[in-house]
């Protein structure tokens, strides 16, 4: 299964559907999105825009620079297509234990904990990834295109490979 992993759109709805498109045409069947998409109307355009070929979903954590009509969402559990989580999330896809965050101080301390085998995170825009114990921590950049050139990673879970996508790349 190939998922994709986001972070750090910020309402850039050019470089987000330029990443819907690429998960469309190469079957990514999952999205964890790492917190910032920045408003209700960008969470809308994710949920609408993503057409997976199987049973998609997309997990969302909240990050700092999500406005005030986004926070709104903080007590609702699944909106449309997507699963949303406040602090972190905490899920299992194909055996492997994962956990997503927005903040890089976070997300160490959650690889620290050797209860997962990958943990994802956002809030710094550049692509980063190292291993902690058997942990894999992830940040797959930013699609906002701010500070560094945009990026996004994808996670094919047959080989745990990751591959770093770059969106100037993508028609």
């Amino acid at each position: 299964m190939l998922i994709g992993i986001i972070s750090d759109v910020h309402n850039n709805e050019t470089n987000l559907k330029k990443v819907l498109n690429y998960c469309e045409s190469n079957k990514i069947a999952k999205i964890i999105c790492c917190g910032d998409l920045a408003s209700d109307e960008t969470l809308d355009f994710m949920a609408d825009n993503f057409k997976p070929s199987v049973d998609g979903e997309i997990f969302y954590v909240f990050g700092n620079m999500d406005n005030e009509q986004l926070r709104e969402f903080q007590y609702v559990d699944v909106y449309k297509n997507i699963n949303l989580f406040r602090k972190f999330g905490e899920i299992e896809i194909e055996d492997s234990r994962v956990a997503f965050v927005h903040f890089p101080d976070v997300a160490k301390k959650l690889a620290q904990t050797d209860k997962y085998d990958f943990v994802f995170y956002g809030h710094t825009h550049k692509p980063w990834t190292e291993n902690v114990g058997n942990c894999t921590l992830l940040n797959p950049g930013n699609v906002a295109g701010d500070y560094y050139a945009p990026t996004f990673a994808v996670w094919n879970t047959k080989d745990d490979k990751f591959t770093l996508v770059k969106v100037h790349d993508l028609v």
